[in-house]
């Protein structure tokens, strides 16, 4: 893929345009088609499934949705400064896909996803000190009950050390560049349906070989009630293993996801 020469400011800033506009849009695609479909046209069974009662606060959409702008635009200047290590062979990303086996296009995603998950935990547990939180998670956290517009919902720090795990992973992990679209893709999804604040999954799926070590919003919504559980991003073997895992999550997860 030929791309113009970024290490040119103009054309430095058109691509930083241009990913912000691809990441806000993401945003507001994925988050705006969740809260119509959950919210706007929300039906009794999805109502029954919802796992806080109480109303959000006056003009938390607005200011969730201030905030995921920031974010998004800290994303794409990080996007912009990966393309420009790319062009200069700092990054592993490749277009050929017959540059590696066909098998690494999984693996490498599974791969990145893992290692995302084991960042995203310890800085996580990190960001819950009580002097780092004041500074950096309590924006996030504002949002007690959270919403679909909450998934970027970050303070720019916080935003910023999210924003550097893929570029540091690419300086030494190669990734065609469509298995690294579907990585960030998979990140937008799982953010929105963690900060759902309704259970989409259904009875049991927490017990299952595969949904036990996925995240949804029953999961999630504790940690924004707790603080101290369900510190993960993806999956949740890091908080079974050091047992950060909210002990009554299973029981509020068959209570939500058994409504109809």
């Amino acid at each position: 893929m030929q791309l113009p020469d970024l290490s040119n400011p103009f054309w430095f800033i058109v691509a930083t345009v241009v990913v912000f506009a691809v990441v806000i849009g993401r945003y507001f695609l994925i988050a705006g088609l969740f809260y119509f479909i959950f919210y706007r046209w929300q039906t009794v069974k999805w109502q029954a499934r919802k796992i806080n009662n109480r109303k959000y606060k006056e003009g938390q959409f607005k200011k969730e949705v201030s905030w995921s702008t920031i974010t998004a635009f800290i994303f794409s200047i990080t996007g912009a400064a990966m393309g420009l290590a790319w062009q200069k062979g700092w990054q592993k990303i490749y277009t050929d896909v017959h540059a590696y086996p066909l098998w690494w296009l999984p693996l490498s995603l599974l791969i990145a996803l893992l290692l995302h998950e084991t960042y995203y935990y310890w800085l996580h547990r990190w960001m819950h000190q009580p002097k780092i939180f004041r500074i950096v998670h309590k924006v996030h956290h504002d949002s007690n009950i959270t919403s679909p517009w909450t998934a970027f919902s970050f303070h720019p720090l916080e935003g910023l050390l999210q924003a550097v795990f893929l570029p540091a992973l690419l300086l030494v992990m190669p990734m065609h560049l469509y298995v690294l679209i579907v990585h960030l893709t998979i990140m937008t999804f799982s953010s929105v349906i963690n900060h759902l604040d309704i259970e989409v999954y259904p009875k049991g799926f927490h017990k299952n070989t595969f949904g036990r070590w996925l995240i949804g919003a029953t999961h999630h919504s504790l940690h924004h009630k707790q603080f101290k559980h369900n510190y993960g991003l993806y999956f949740t073997f890091w908080d079974k293993w050091k047992k950060t895992e909210s002990p009554v999550f299973e029981k509020l997860f068959e209570e939500k996801a058994g409504r109809r």
